[in-house]
C-alpha cells in the first residue's frame, strides 16, 4: 500500500469554561479513604475531608448569579466532553485513553472543557486487512453523537484511504478472476488438441 501509517488525535472542544475534580478535593478524599493503622489520624483526615466539602458547599451559595450561571456551563461542559471522548474511547481504532484540558470553575474545581483521544490510522499487509482497519477508523471517529469538526475530518481522510484499499482489493480480484479464466481457457484448447489429436489418429487406422 502506498499509505503509511501514522497517529492522529481526535479532540472536542467548547466555547465555554470548564474543568472537573479540584487538586484539593481530589486529595482529600485520597486521604479520607487510604487505608491507615493509626485511627486517631484517619479520622482527622476525614473530618479534614468533610470540612472541606461543606466549605465548598458554602462556597457555592456564596456565589453569585454570574458566577453560578458559570459554574452550571462548566458542569454541563465537562459531562459533554467527558462523554464525547468516552465514545471515541470505545472505538476499535483507539490507541490509549484520554487526555483533557481544564479550566477552574468560581467554585474552585476544574473542569475538563475539552479532551482528546490518540487514534491510529493504520494500513494492514493486504488490502482486506487495510479495510477492516480504516473501517474501524472511521467508527471511531464517528463514535460520538456530536462529533467535532476534527471527528468529521479524520472520518473524511480514512474514508480517502478506505477507497483506495477497495480499489486494491476489486483489482486483486479481477487479477485472480483474469488468470482463472486463461487457466481454463488453457484446458479448454489443450483438450481439444488431445481430441483432435486422437480422432486423426483413428482415421489414420481406419484408411490404413
Amino acid at each position: 500500500m502506498e499509505i503509511g501509517n501514522n497517529t492522529s488525535t481526535y479532540g472536542f472542544n467548547v466555547d465555554y469554561f470548564s474543568r472537573a475534580n479540584a487538586q484539593k478535593q481530589i486529595v482529600s478524599e485520597k486521604n479520607g479513604t487510604q487505608e491507615d493503622t493509626r485511627g486517631l489520624e484517619k479520622n482527622d483526615a476525614s473530618k479534614k475531608s468533610e470540612e472541606n466539602k461543606e466549605q465548598s458547599n458554602k462556597n457555592n451559595t456564596e456565589l453569585t448569579q454570574d458566577e453560578k450561571l458559570q459554574l452550571n456551563q462548566l458542569k454541563a461542559a465537562d459531562t459533554k466532553v467527558r462523554a464525547h471522548e468516552a465514545a471515541h474511547q470505545s472505538g476499535p481504532a483507539a490507541s490509549g485513553g484520554a487526555s483533557f484540558t481544564y479550566e477552574k470553575g468560581p467554585d474552585g474545581v476544574m473542569y475538563a472543557v475539552a479532551g482528546e483521544v490518540p487514534v491510529r490510522i493504520q494500513t494492514g499487509s493486504t488490502p482486506q486487512e487495510s479495510i477492516s482497519n480504516l473501517q474501524g477508523v472511521i467508527a471511531t471517529a464517528l463514535a460520538p453523537a456530536d462529533p467535532s469538526p476534527q471527528d468529521l475530518s479524520v472520518a473524511s481522510k480514512a474514508r480517502v484511504m478506505l477507497m483506495k484499499a477497495q480499489q486494491e482489493f476489486a483489482q486483486e480480484i479481477q487479477d485472480k478472476l483474469s488468470k482463472s479464466n486463461e487457466y481454463s481457457q488453457n484446458a479448454i484448447n489443450q483438450y481439444e488438441q488431445n481430441s483432435n489429436s486422437e480422432s486423426n489418429d483413428k482415421s489414420a487406422e481406419i484408411t490404413a
